[in-house]
Parts: structure tokens; sequence; C-alpha cells
């Protein structure tokens, strides 16, 4: 099971997700998007929560706003770190993920550590977590992939469009540098240094009979 929850501090509003455990947590690994960031408690268990970036957009482009929504997310849904003040919580974006054979259940790690991102909450806000909590919804794991596979479908007619869209750009060009061509050959033709006046045919054709 996954939890949706929508985050109404900015408009449009924008949707955190998190799985119900550590095998929910692995679907959202497997089945994530380009455009995921990833948020969790640093250095201890919580859940793993997510928002959805709009294509084109990056960590800099996240509200503040929303980024504390999240984290008061994470810190709300786990065990140790609800708990805790002064907690660090850690962000990426999904593709930055690592996850290897040998790891557990929903065990990550970062391919560059250097993407990743901290925030320090302090102590848990109810005001937040209570209003984050009245708009969740549930959806299962087949919606998690059934997602992916339509963005990705969309993604590959997305690439096609403009592979063809480039092919013609590309045929243009090519007439246009091919007739640009021609046109000089023609003008070479015509060009001064090639022109001879009537006197001097005329003074040629006489010397012919001499």
């Amino acid at each position: 099971m996954v939890f949706y929850f929508t985050s109404k501090v900015v408009d449009p509003p924008i949707t955190l997700f998190m799985g119900l455990d550590k095998y929910e947590n692995e679907d959202l690994i497997k089945w994530g998007w380009p455009e995921d960031v990833w948020f969790h408690v640093d250095k201890v268990s919580s859940a793993h929560v997510y928002l959805r970036l709009n294509p084109g957009q990056t960590l800099d482009d996240i509200p503040m706003s929303v980024i504390e929504d999240a984290a008061q997310l994470c810190k709300a849904n786990s065990i140790q770190g609800n708990k805790m003040n002064n907690v660090d919580i850690v962000y990426t974006l999904w593709s930055n993920l690592r996850k290897t054979p040998g790891m557990d259940v929903g065990q990550v790690g970062f391919h560059n550590d250097k993407e990743v991102r901290k925030i320090r909450v302090e102590k848990r806000n109810n005001e937040i977590v209570n209003r984050l909590n009245k708009t969740k919804e549930e959806k299962t794991e087949r919606d998690l992939r059934g997602e992916r596979e339509e963005r990705d479908r969309k993604e590959r007619e997305k690439d096609r469009k403009e592979g063809k869209e480039r092919q013609r750009r590309e045929k243009e060009e090519m007439e246009r540098r091919k007739k640009e061509a021609e046109l000089r050959s023609y003008s070479s033709l015509f060009a001064s240094d090639n022109m001879k006046s009537n006197r001097e045919v005329a003074d040629e054709d006489s010397d012919d009979f001499m």
C-alpha cells in the first residue's frame, strides 16, 4: 500500500507519497520516476517520502514550504525520528538512489553523495502533519507500475515525434544548402570575370579571319 498526500502550501498543490513499510518502499524505488525527489530521516529508519517534480524542474525549484511538508512527513513516520528533536532529513533525486543486490529490503545508497541535500527539523509540527493526514489516500503497487509504464510510453512517443521533427529539419537544411550551392554555381557562370562584351566577341571573331 502506498499513501498519497496533497500539499496545498503552493498553487497548484503538490502530491507527496510514501510506502506503508519497507516492502512498499522497495516498490517505490523500483517504479520511481526520474522526476521524483526522495526524502528520508538521516541515519535512522523512516518512511521513504517522495514528491514529483514537473519536467525540467530541479531540486532548486522546490519551494521551501513543500520541503518542510515532506520533511515533517518523514519525521512523523519514523519510530525513532518522531521522538527526537533536531533531526536531519536528507533528500535527493530518485535517479541518484543506488540499489545493489546485497542491500536489505528498502535500503538504498547514493551514486553521488554531493547530490544529497539536508534540512534540519527541530521538532514535530503537528499542524503540518495533521493537515497532510487529512488529505491521505491509498493506492496499490499496481498503480505505481501502471503510472511508470504510462509515463515511459509517453516519453517514447515524445522521443519519436522529436526524432521525426529533427529529421524533417535536417532534410530541410540539406535541401536549403543544396539550393544555395546550385545558386552559387549558376551565378558563377554569369560572373563579370567570365562575361565578354559584344566588342570583345567581335574582335575575337575578326581575329579568326586574319
